[in-house]
């Protein structure tokens, strides 16, 4: 083991095994630093990746040449494609997967990358000169040095677990704290807050009636999350189940609330809005009469559920009787029971859109400890760090990605501009470019500039060279090719639509809003043969060849608002302005402005409390 290193990272969350990855794969000699190396990438609470924005991203880290969809794929036990109702831009993967399979799939692809070493211990000191990273010391007085730290801590920084009046020093059940960090860098200048988080308890399935329960499988054709895996992966799927709590548990619930650490004033900290505890549920939702609840198998073998929907922090007896009371689990039996945790997070527009920290340079944070709740969101956040600080060393341009580049750009950009005063999650609504950032083109968007970066395999890039290829193909044919009424109008009619009277182009028919191109290919010989000749993922290809022709209106048009708006970015401002001097700027305005320094008036305009009128007093400020 080396005492010098190009990058450390600490901490082998979700953000961290991205981050070592990806600098790793880059060239940079990188060390990842974690309190226990058989919990690598731990799903801490539900075991599940992606869902709504969050299926997106991981298509993204996919597409960018990280590994959380391949790892996803290696350990998915059921798949399902959410918001399919919906429109395109609101499809979005979710993966139920195996959660001791999962960390044990990231393990083998660290232990497989040749310039990361690992490291069991924690560290609790950072080495700092001046104002730049040289380095960590860990509890057990190693010394090591390096031109970066990433830190990647999670939940683990002065974590508190709280059930009832039960308070639990660690980061994670049966894991402890680190401490020292945030004191340390609270004396360098940086700005930390308090949030929260819970997880529910576990359940032996052995003592659920699942006849009580409605049964919820997977897509009948699961998918994969991985553009580089071109089979089905996934064959025997595990069912997950729906419940629901009623007024007999809401009461029994209750009868905890005098020794619950949300209400007695011992957690002080936020919680996430869109993930609430149950006891959160009762009293932010007082008029609803139930609320509904998934049991989550934990593993393709494993009798162990997760209940998910019903974080809580209430004492354990109380939350065993309040289960008892829910239908189907009458009988049930805990392995452990739910938990707050409250950790520390640091403010981030003290970060720059490398993840570079603004006061400690080559100091760069990733997920939570940015404020972010999700493992999606810490391993895009993760894989930004490691390829940003493994550019910043080769003194190479930053790796940024925009707003309509990617669901990471829109993360990335609410985070550094806007602040977080509550847990940060993902949400289709967050992006305004949502036609433009589909889940199955993120490797159409972001592979190419992966591959440039030299991240993206060469297998990555050929694979995104076939589809975007056979797409063109596809939708040059649909545009051009007649087709005759004896040909199609059976199927017409099957779809409950009109027939036509005579030949006409193919596009014009899968445009209706009834057709789409499955129906036709099949009946349109040529078409068909066309479609035969596609050696892998023959229907991901078909389907988006068919949203590009049937949104092509809104797509072009998305674009050209994003394209209008992109000016605003190249319009540089100089971080070292004070806007104090700007006295026509309103108040809130200037102290916004000072604080966070924006690089562009595109960013700028992005921050909250600045208005229009306060960009207009920039712009005539720099003879626009």
């Amino acid at each position: 083991m080396l005492p010098f290193y190009d990058i450390i990272v600490v901490g082998a969350g979700h953000a961290g095994c991205e981050a070592a990855a990806a600098a790793a794969n880059l060239g940079s000699r990188v060390l990842l630093i974690t309190i226990d190396m058989s919990k690598i990438a731990q799903m801490s609470c539900n075991p599940a990746m992606g869902g709504i924005a969050k299926g997106q991203i991981i298509k993204e880290i996919d597409a960018l040449g990280g590994y959380s969809a391949i790892v996803t794929d290696k350990s998915m036990i059921q798949f399902r494609m959410l918001n399919r109702s919906k429109g395109p831009a609101m499809w979005s993967p979710r993966a139920q997967c195996d959660r001791m399979k999962f960390s044990e799939e990231w393990r083998k692809v660290l232990e497989g990358i040749p310039q990361l070493d690992m490291f069991q211990d924690t560290v609790s000191e950072l080495i700092i000169e001046g104002k730049e990273i040289k380095g960590v010391v860990t509890d057990l007085g190693f010394r090591f040095f390096s031109k970066v730290v990433i830190l990647t801590n999670g939940t683990f920084l002065n974590g508190l677990m709280h059930v009832g009046q039960k308070k639990v020093e660690g980061g994670r059940i049966s894991e402890p704290s680190s401490y020292g960090l945030t004191e340390q860098l609270k004396k360098n200048g940086f700005v930390s807050g308090r949030m929260k988080t819970g997880t529910p308890a576990r359940i032996d399935g052995r003592s659920i009636d699942f006849s009580k329960l409605d049964e919820q499988k997977g897509d009948e054709l699961p998918q994969n999350f991985s553009f580089l895996h071109t089979e089905q992966i996934l064959k025997n799927q595990r069912s997950c189940f729906i419940t629901y709590t009623n007024k007999d548990v809401h009461d029994k619930l209750k009868t905890g609330f005098d020794d619950s650490p949300m209400f007695d004033g011992t957690i002080k900290s936020i919680g996430p809005r869109y993930c609430p505890s149950i006891e959160t549920k009762l009293i932010t939702f007082a008029d609803k009469d139930k609320h509904q609840l998934f049991l989550e198998p934990e593993g393709k073998e494993t009798i162990e559920y997760y209940i998910n929907g019903f974080s809580s922090s209430l004492p354990w007896d109380v939350q065993l009787a309040a289960i008892h009371k829910i239908k189907g689990l009458e009988n049930a039996r805990i392995f452990r029971p739910g938990y707050a945790i409250e950790y520390d997070y640091f403010d981030p527009t003290q970060i720059n859109h490398t993840l570079e920290t603004k006061l400690i340079s080559n100091l760069y944070f990733a997920g939570q400890i940015n404020g972010t709740t999700g493992y999606e969101e810490a391993a895009a956040q993760g894989l930004m760090a490691g390829i940003n600080s493994h550019l910043k060393l080769l003194n190479k341009n930053e790796f940024l990605l925009s707003r309509d580049d990617a669901y990471i750009g829109v993360l990335i950009d609410d985070l550094v501009t806007k602040g977080v005063d509550e847990p940060y999650r993902m949400f289709t609504s967050r992006a305004e470019y949502r036609i433009l950032l589909r889940q199955d083109n993120a490797d159409l968007r972001l592979t190419e500039r992966a591959h440039n970066l030299g991240l993206a395999s060469e297998k990555r890039f050929e694979n995104y060279l076939y589809k975007k290829e056979k797409i063109e193909q596809i939708v040059d044919f649909v545009k051009n090719k007649s087709v005759k009424p004896e040909t199609v109008n059976e199927k017409l009619v099957e779809l409950k639509t009109s027939p036509i009277k005579q030949s006409g182009k193919l596009i014009n028919l899968i445009l209706r809003p009834q057709v789409n191109i499955f129906d036709l290919y099949q009946v349109v010989p040529d078409f068909k043969k066309m479609v035969d000749q596609i050696s892998f993922n023959t229907n991901n290809i078909l389907e988006a060849a068919e949203t590009a022709m049937k949104y092509s209106g809104y797509i072009q048009r998305e674009q050209q608002i994003a394209n209008k708006l992109k000016r605003l970015e190249n319009v540089k401002l100089n971080t070292e302005l004070d806007y104090n001097r700007f006295l026509s700027i309103s108040t809130e305005a200037r102290q916004k402005l000072n604080r966070i320094k924006p690089k562009t008036i595109g960013q700028a305009l992005r921050i909250s409390g600045i208005s229009p009128s306060d960009i207009n007093v920039l712009l005539v400020a720099m003879g626009r």
